[in-house]
């Protein structure tokens, strides 16, 4: 069996959408304004952080979860020209160069304790062709 990959906009739609739902949510409920820059990801980072020191269960913040790392995916797209690709229901980020990354599983290693947006970003642009 062969799964077809989309490219953006049709795998675009859904991470941007949760994207723009991080960022209206962010505005909203904790008046912090992302803007889409590689320095917002420090904010993201520093939330996560504190959602997971309140002890929420994963179950109650996945989704938020999943439009941070969308967020993050979509300042990576912005900052390297990258596209969104999808299959079986999986999103990812296609630098330039060829090399796949997953934001949306790193929001939840930073959940975990694990990961950083902001890292993760800094390494994709760091490996992105100068144009």
């Amino acid at each position: 069996m062969t799964t077809q990959q989309e490219t953006r906009p049709s795998a675009a739609a859904k991470p941007l959408r949760w994207a723009a739902d991080a960022v209206a949510t962010m505005r909203e409920g904790a008046r912090l304004r992302l803007d889409y820059s590689a320095q917002s990801l420090w904010s993201i980072d520093r939330m996560i952080e504190g959602i997971r020191r309140e002890g929420a269960p994963y179950a109650a913040v996945e989704e938020v979860l999943r439009g941070f790392g969308a967020y993050a995916g979509e300042v990576m797209a912005r900052q390297t020209g990258a596209e969104w690709w999808a299959t079986g229901g999986d999103h990812w980020i296609r630098t330039p160069d060829g090399r796949l990354w997953d934001p949306i599983d790193e929001a939840r290693r930073c959940y975990g304790g694990h990961g950083s947006l902001r890292l993760l970003c800094r390494d994709a642009v760091g490996t992105a062709p100068r144009q």
